[in-house]
């Protein structure tokens, strides 16, 4: 979100009951759905579903590389801008909670924590950060991970 005197970046903590991902923390999104003119639309649409902010209310800058989750789901991650105020409107079903993290602390490399796993046989990095009480892992750290990779090499921040 563009406030006057800093970037966040709008994050949400999934429910405790879904069947896909119970209480992760990731970005609004989801399936494609018939109908859906591309990931795009499928973006805009389920961000207005899942925390009720239009079309109107963001500005999109474009799309992060697509990323492959290992339980099956392939992600085209859409990036976008939101000029505050912005009325939130959680669907009490998919989302517990919205939450706000500066950029600055996924430009700081200190943020970030590094591992990897083996999964059939292939080593794969893994990303984590620690935001307070909040656990940012998996596909989500994975995103903001390439996210702030391309804005260091395209910035030289």
């Amino acid at each position: 979100m563009l406030h006057p005197d800093e970037i966040t970046i709008l994050l949400t903590q999934r429910t405790d009951h879904l069947k896909d991902h119970p209480g992760q923390i990731g970005f609004p999104g989801g399936h494609v759905e018939p109908g859906d003119a591309g990931p795009l639309q499928t973006a805009l649409r389920e961000v207005e579903e899942e925390i009720g902010l239009g079309p109107e209310a963001i500005e999109v800058a474009g799309y992060l590389p697509p990323y492959a989750v290992v339980t099956g789901f392939a992600i085209t991650p859409v990036v976008g801008f939101v000029v505050p105020p912005a009325k939130l409107e959680l669907d009490a079903f998919e989302v517990a909670a919205t939450f706000e993290v500066p950029l600055a602390f996924f430009l700081d490399e200190a943020s970030l924590v590094r591992s990897s796993r083996t999964v059939r046989g292939i080593e794969v990095p893994l990303f984590e950060y620690q935001y307070g009480h909040h656990r940012i892992w998996g596909a989500t750290a994975h995103m903001l991970h390439k996210f702030i990779t391309l804005l260091n090499r395209n910035n030289n921040i």
